[in-house]
């Protein structure tokens, strides 16, 4: 039996006691965190799939549903369904929810101020379920809309799923180098929001005066087998833009 055989026979064998859709759900998330199917490419036609996994067309459809709407494929009429992408339109409606009050999202640009490699401390630890003296690589950067700076940013991450990340030119979109060079693909993210008043180092970076009002956003981003892969806090001046989450 080729490889390729065993696996599929793995896969099939997975499919279990859990609803069977979900079932299914598993191996197609399994299958691009895998890279089986990179970003932005086409997955095989859900009859293809059933077939492949011995299951209903049915069965597919709905497991492709899920996957949509958590952002993970996509759906393109008369086309097919592909891999999404970590883009700066897919990052910007789906994780940056700062708006102007002027109206209009926008993409923000970013400045990195430093990167250094450290060990995790207590929050850190915990946050991002490392064992204790595990080494970090910790970001600080500051972001800009329309050329004003409105966030200052402090970001970590487990130095054993980026190695030698340090040592790169950081780009404004983070979340596509994770996937492109180090295959981390961030599928979702937890946020916690607090008030919270503008310590020293944050008000020189954003241009305030120390003790004034900022809204942290505390944020948690878990990889597609839903790991803890990132931790980054952003203290947000909100004179001029505004928190925006679409509920449904």
């Amino acid at each position: 039996m080729s490889d390729e055989a065993r696996v599929a026979a793995s896969e099939r064998a997975a499919l279990g006691f859990r609803p069977l859709y979900r079932q299914v759900k598993d191996v197609l998330v399994r299958r691009i965190a895998d890279g089986v199917w990179a970003a932005g490419g086409a997955l095989p036609s859900e009859p293809d799939i059933a077939a492949d996994l011995g299951v209903s067309h049915g069965t597919v459809r709905k497991a492709l549903d899920e996957l949509a709407a958590e952002n993970l494929v996509v759906r393109r009429q008369g086309k097919g369904t592909y891999v999404a992408r970590h883009d700066e339109e897919r990052i910007l409606f789906q994780f940056f929810k700062l708006i102007p009050d002027a109206g209009g999202r926008r993409f923000p640009d970013s400045r990195i101020l430093g990167v250094e490699v450290r060990e995790a401390d207590a929050d850190a630890t915990r946050i991002l379920n490392l064992r204790k003296g595990a080494r970090v690589v910790a970001i600080e950067r500051v972001r800009m809309l329309a050329d004003t700076v409105c966030i200052y940013e402090r970001i970590v991450l487990p130095k054993a799923l980026f190695p030698g990340i340090e040592k790169r030119d950081l780009p404004n979109n983070l979340y596509e180098l994770y996937r492109a060079e180090f295959a981390v693909t961030i599928a979702r993210a937890t946020e916690r929001l607090k008030a919270v008043s503008a310590s020293r180092r944050e008000a020189k970076h954003l241009d305030v005066a120390v003790g004034a009002p900022l809204l942290a956003v505390d944020r948690t981003a878990l990889a597609i087998d839903g790991a803890p892969v990132e931790w980054r806090v952003s203290l947000c001046r909100t004179d001029a833009v505004h928190y925006l989450s679409d509920l449904r």
